[in-house]
């Protein structure tokens, strides 16, 4: 069979999607390979198809459970065999599953990288892998920002191997600097790069507003809508989850602190529907599979623009439209330097964390396209993408040249040798011990801005950095200097425009009643098998299901994502639901139709 044969058959698709076709022809002619495509860009089928192709074993290292576990069972449910070893097994179960791969009886085996740097090893060389698929490779690179040391050893354990596989390395998130880096470390032979852009998510910057309010708010406008709420620590996630509880939000939440059990339950809830939100730090969603996820809000800053931009892609899996929220508040930056300052990493890695933060806060307070901006910090340039909050943004731009000559006067006056807050203290006037032994009291521009408040004044600052006319430069403690767009505006050559804080519009795309009906029988059906229900269909395949409205099965393989097993296993079932739905309709056509022609009649007579 071709690829093409096997992407229609085995997973219902008829076309391959950009990058997929590229990274399977590298791995079916024996070439490693670097595949970077963001998240729902469907990775996982670049080694699925590769490997029932393949007469050997597929090896896929992923670091987390969850992720084995949910894929395992998407692949058991399109009739492809697969199984998985990690810590949740008992030692007879990892020796059975090892029986079973090297019996040929098992095309993909999962495996944690702990697990091949474990005892393990010598079972795993007995068995004929000819394919090793690398999942979340951004960890193997210390310039990654999810950097993980049991991935350093990836490289001489695959080399040991006896069977010298192909490797494929998979990621979302890498910048040019990672991309280098996993390349060189895993000796790959090429790189397919599809770019960073996720066109079905709206990105948008919520500042200076209750976040509590908003949250209530939002949620509430979207109450039939799944999504994630992310927080920095454990005890904000508690507290919000609280919150929106306390007003009727059906949340629940997931953070490091809780019980294993706990957080099985708790994530049980949200990838089977029965809790449409999860409040939760950033040690939930790598690995979620699920695809309906409507929104992400961040209600406190992240660390990092990959970190961000990571999370935010667990949105709108299954392509189509949904919202990506930060929610913006200068505090939440200064947690994240705290949690930087307590960290156990060297000098160097703190500011590099530090240099992330930076770019963090940039993109919060950047006047351009926000899908722009992130697409810039991976190295990649596209057109504004009309539907971010600053594109969406109609107001007039407010012209803020002298405020700004103000503040590049400032920076420049005080020799470009000291940070945002104290630049702040100076022009708003403030008599504190600093600005006393620098001397600052006395400069022209001391006071220069003492009708406004130091948040304001810092804002406008960050809006300057983030613009491009000031730029920060070192770790901790990041000074401010002018930059020749900067030198412009000082001079007078440049005019500098500025909008206001942005207003969010809450409402998302609003579910047809046939497409709840196929949601409660996609429910029954994973309930039954104990499964999450986008292992079934994914809302993606079932909105297409209300589009095309098919009448037969074989209109039901039109469908996408419905292959030939899922046709069997479910087809009847959503068949008749779809059927019934579309003679209801047309019983409403016949009604309407009968009474305009009676009421044509009386205007007759």
């Amino acid at each position: 069979m071709t690829p093409q044969e096997i992407l229609k058959q085995q997973f219902g698709y008829d076309t391959f999607r950009p990058g997929q076709g590229d990274v399977i022809d590298h791995i079916m002619n024996h070439e490693n390979v670097l595949a970077i495509m963001p998240t729902g860009g469907g990775k996982s089928l670049c080694y699925q198809i590769p490997a029932l192709l393949q007469d050997g074993l597929t090896l896929v290292v992923s670091p987390l459970i969850s992720l084995m576990k949910d894929q395992v069972d998407a692949l058991n449910e399109n009739g492809i065999p697969a199984t998985f070893i990690n810590s949740s097994l008992t030692y007879g179960e990892i020796n059975d599953r090892f029986d079973q791969a090297q019996d040929g009886r098992i095309k993909l085996l999962y495996v944690s990288p702990e697990r091949l740097d474990s005892g393990y090893f010598d079972r795993l060389a007995e068995l004929p892998v000819e394919l090793v698929a690398i999942d979340e490779a951004h960890c193997i690179s210390q310039w990654g920002h999810d950097f993980r040391p049991s991935y350093l050893n990836l490289t001489a354990t695959i080399q040991q191997l006896p069977s010298n596989p192909t490797i494929v390395a998979l990621t979302a998130t890498a910048t040019p600097k990672v991309a280098k880096d996993i390349m060189d470390r895993l000796q790959l032979d090429a790189e397919v790069k599809t770019g960073f852009a996720r066109p079905n998510l709206s990105f948008k910057v919520v500042k200076d507003q209750d976040i509590d309010a908003f949250l209530i708010d939002y949620l509430k406008t979207n109450a039939d809508q799944s999504g994630i709420v992310y927080a920095s620590t454990r005890k904000e996630v508690e507290r919000l989850t609280k919150l929106l509880q306390h007003h009727k939000v059906a949340a629940t939440m997931y953070h490091g602190g809780l019980t294993k059990n706990q957080r099985r339950e708790n994530q049980d809830d949200f990838l089977y529907d029965r809790t449409p939100v999860m409040v939760a730090t950033n040690a939930f969603g790598m690995g979620i599979d699920k695809s309906n996820v409507r929104f992400v809000i961040h209600a406190q800053v992240p660390g990092s623009l990959e970190s961000c931009y990571q999370e935010a892609g667990r949105a709108g899996r299954d392509g189509l439209p949904s919202e990506a929220i930060l929610l913006f508040k200068l505090a939440d930056v200064q947690i994240q330097q705290f949690l930087i300052d307590q960290s156990e990493r060297d000098e160097q890695n703190k500011q590099r964390e530090y240099e992330k933060l930076q770019a963090m806060t940039q993109y919060a307070n950047t006047p351009e396209c926000l899908q722009k901006y992130i697409l810039g910090y991976f190295g990649e340039t596209c057109d504004d993408c009309g539907q971010c909050s600053n594109c969406l943004d109609t107001r007039e731009s407010q012209d803020i040249t002298v405020d700004t000559q103000k503040v590049l006067s400032c920076v420049k006056r005080m020799n470009e040798r000291f940070g945002k807050s104290l630049v702040a203290q100076v022009l708003a006037g403030s008599s504190n011990q600093r600005i006393k032994q620098f001397h600052f009291q006395s400069l022209s521009t001391y006071g220069l801005m003492k009708n406004r408040k130091q948040k304001a004044i810092a804002d406008l600052i960050d809006f300057l950095t983030a613009s491009g006319y000031l730029a920060a430069e070192g770790g901790q403690y990041p000074v401010l200097k002018l930059t020749p767009a900067g030198v412009d505006v000082l001079k007078g050559e440049t005019q500098v425009f500025r909008k206001e804080a942005v207003k969010v519009d809450h409402t998302l795309p609003v579910n047809s009643e046939l497409f709840e009906k196929l949601r409660v029988l996609r429910r029954e059906f994973a309930e039954k098998q104990g499964v999450p229900p986008f292992v079934i269909f994914s809302d993606k395949t079932l909105r297409d299901m209300c589009a095309q409205m098919p009448q037969t099965l074989d209109d039901m393989l039109n469908v996408k994502g419905i292959g030939a097993n899922k046709l069997e296993k479910y087809g009847d079932e959503f068949l008749a639901v779809v059927r019934a739905e579309g003679d209801a309709s047309d019983v409403e056509d016949a009604e309407e139709t009968a009474g305009v022609a009676a009421s044509n009649a009386d205007d007759g007579e």
